[in-house]
């Protein structure tokens, strides 16, 4: 098990992402856009495609799009490079279309993962879908990366199936799944796909396609950092970190000794696992680890199996734990998690990309633009970002319902100013319709660009969940210099107007910087600004690990300050979640009334999505909180699952709607807060009249919702 093609006489010597000595079909040179039919083969001189990927979007060949990504970087590596986009799946034909790939499929859902692509978090079915022509929907399949690999594997029995994405990413290992309302197994075995490619997935990409290419088997590579493969047994030489019983995790917020995990543990590659090869596997418990000298390189920490998970929502929420304390690419170490008689095993994280490398990926010849196949029609998300650049990835937030820290990582990798400038002249030069304005430069987060730990020591040794939560650390380089000389710089391109900054701004990061919040406010604002506090009250922010309403109200205080000052009429749009776990009704009678203090009245507002593998769908899904010892006693977390409830936090955020008003009364009376139903200012809803809406009988939504499930594969 220790086959990596990295070490292959003609693969990546220098180490790079485009070191690579290139497949021999590089000699067809670029095509225009990936082909999508014979047709396009046939004018590009192909007989055949070596790779060909299969996607539940439209093809769009921009840097947004993961599919134009991964392909246009294959065929940089000088591969042939095809694109299935959103096949039917009822037949096989539009699997066949290309023919047979020489080397293997890649299969991803798309952009977003197919279940929340298709659902609403009150389980309905979505009319539309914005990564699909004319915004339609239903043109994928509910688990698409389940459903594209069997369709593969059915008329190709013998080509490799690669899966990746967010969807693959973020399913990893045994999962919650809320649409089923069960534990899903890890999507690599109910796809039946040979190998799984999680995170950013350019670098493993890279060493599997070469790797096929010079003759070796799926089945040989098993050590490539960002993978997950099935594998029998465990191999021997390697020691075994057994965690498949509740330990006690140290306090999310300890910096001294760092992270409990790495006292003891060597974090070099200097030693490989041959020097153990012939030796059986030492297994040591998890709470002893620490009297050990580990090498990271040969050792595996075991989580509880899939039914053990399934039977014991605790073990469930301490699995889910480890999970991301393993996360970081420095000192995460392989996960391995026993489906009945196989073995997940979960190879370390992928290593950031360098900004050389980042921006050789952003640089790649995209058109950007749909495939010219689907005309005049207009595709929602590509309009959304079509004149945006992205000039980072990452995220160091962590927040805990989020899933971006999961899928990109919480190492920051930035691409040069010279990068990002050159795309918005290339905006400017090939978007049909270009006016002037750059609707975004931002990423996961706005102002993350730049920002990494200031300590290469203390990064290696680190396992904390969050770089600012619950308090900003001390080793963060928090400086926004460079995001603000970029803004100056990207203002004087000659033909742009206005550069605007949608992305979502941490604001409690951007108080560290008045001046860039200065800059923001002044030149990088279209009216509005939408930035997320998700709540006013501290136990729901604890358990979301967002920064206290406090720092909303400081930096609301700078952007009207800095508003005023550059003679603008500006406006905060901020959002809220209704029904995260640790909410309660109170909890939201109390946001209700901050909302009412401070004159909002938001429109769109959004219902808690138990999305696969964060915290907080393991905290939804167990009654636990992950981030705190995990007892069996321990009391349980508040967590709304039945649709009335749920409709009802999301009430309290909607207070001003009449439709919602004899719920929210019926809430208040239980909660014996009746002195807030009146007419005056200090009251949230008025008495009841004969014109008020009638209620829907009780239990009737969440027998709906049963219906609803049962519906739902």
């Amino acid at each position: 098990m220790n086959f990596n093609p990295s070490t292959d006489a003609s693969a990546n010597k220098a180490g790079t992402l485009f070191s690579y000595q290139k497949y021999w079909a590089e000699c067809y040179g670029t095509a225009p856009y990936l082909p999508m039919s014979r047709e396009e083969m046939d004018a590009l001189g192909w007989d055949s495609c070596d790779i060909i990927i299969v996607t539940g979007d439209a093809y769009v060949d921009h840097p947004s799009f993961g599919m134009a990504v991964i392909g246009r970087f294959l065929e940089a590596q000088g591969f042939r490079v095809g694109i299935i986009a959103q096949p039917r799946w009822q037949s096989p034909e539009d699997f066949m279309a290309l023919g047979k790939p020489n080397l293997f499929f890649g299969i991803t859902s798309g952009n977003m993962d197919s279940m929340i692509n298709r659902y609403t978090a009150d389980l309905r079915m979505r009319s539309d879908d914005a990564y699909t022509p004319n915004d339609e929907g239903g043109k994928r399949p509910d688990r698409a990366v389940i459903v594209y690999s069997q369709k593969c594997r059915e008329v190709y029995k013998d080509v490799p199936l690669v899966i990746g994405g967010i969807e693959a990413s973020l399913r990893r290992i045994a999962q919650y799944d809320y649409w089923s309302d069960k534990i899903r197994k890890s999507v690599l075995i109910d796809s039946g796909a040979d190998i799984l490619l999680f995170g950013n997935a350019e670098r493993a990409m890279a060493e599997v396609a070469h790797g096929i290419a010079n003759g070796h088997s799926v089945k040989d590579m098993r050590d490539i950092r960002g993978t997950t493969v099935i594998t029998d047994s465990v191999p021997n030489g390697w020691t075994e970190i057994n965690s498949t019983r509740i330990d006690w995790p140290s306090k999310i917020d300890q910096m001294a000794n760092p992270y409990e995990y790495a006292k003891n543990q060597k974090t070099t590659d200097n030693d490989s696992a041959e020097k153990k090869q012939g030796q059986a596997v030492t297994i040591i418990p998890l709470p002893l680890q620490g009297k050990h000298e580990l090498d990271i390189e040969n050792t595996y920490v075991r989580l509880p199996s899939f039914e053990k998970v399934t039977n014991d929502q605790v073990l469930y929420a301490h699995a889910s734990r480890v999970l991301h304390q393993e996360a970081s690419p420095h000192n995460g170490r392989v996960l391995v998690q026993k489906h009945g008689s196989k073995e997940i095993w979960v190879n370390r994280p992928p290593l950031p990309l360098s900004t050389e490398e980042i921006d050789g990926v952003f640089d790649l010849p995209y058109q950007r633009c749909p495939h010219p196949s689907y005309g005049e029609a207009k595709i929602p998300a590509y309009d959304m970002i079509k004149t945006s650049v992205n000039i980072m990835r990452g995220c160091f937030g962590g927040c805990s319902f989020c899933s971006i820290t999961e899928h990109e990582g919480r190492v920051i990798q930035s691409r040069s100013k010279q990068s990002i400038l050159n795309e918005i002249v290339k905006i400017k030069e090939k978007v049909p319709g270009f006016t002037g304005v750059i609707s975004d430069l931002g990423g996961p987060t706005a102002n993350m660009y730049g920002l990494n730990c200031t300590s290469p020591e203390i990064e290696k040794k680190c396992r904390r969940l969050s770089c600012v939560y619950p308090n900003i650390c001390k080793h963060l380089k928090t400086d926004h210099k460079q995001t603000t000389q970029l803004y100056r710089e990207a203002r004087e391109i000659k033909g742009i107007k206005k550069i605007l900054i949608a992305s979502g701004l941490r604001y409690d990061l951007a108080l560290r910087d008045e001046e860039y919040i200065k800059e923001l406010v002044t030149h990088h604002v279209g009216g509005y600004l939408k930035i997320a506090p998700e709540h006013s009250e501290e136990a729901p922010l604890q358990q979301m690990m967002k920064p206290t309403i406090a720092h909303y109200e400081e930096f609301k205080r700078l952007f009207e300050q800095f508003s005023a000052e550059a003679d603008k009429k500006q406006y905060l749009i901020p959002y809220f979640i209704a029904a995260h776990p640790g909410s309660r009704v109170e909890d939201m009678l109390q946001l209700a009334l901050w909302l009412k203090q401070n004159k909002f009245k938001p429109d769109q507002v959004q219902t808690f999505y138990p999305s696969p593998m964060s915290l907080a769908t393991a905290m939804y899904h167990s009654e636990h909180n992950p981030l705190k010892k995990l007892r069996y006693k321990n009391e349980k977390l508040t967590v709304a699952k039945k649709i009335e409830q749920r409709r009802l936090q999301k009430a309290f955020l909607r207070f001003h709607d009449e439709a919602n008003w004899p719920m929210l009364r019926e809430a208040l009376m239980t909660i014996g807060r009746g002195d807030l139903i009146g007419t005056g200012n200090e009251h949230l809803v008025p008495p009841a009249e004969k014109r008020d809406k009638p209620r829907v009988r009780r239990g009737q939504s969440s027998r709906s919702n049963m219906k609803q499930r049962k519906k739902i594969k």
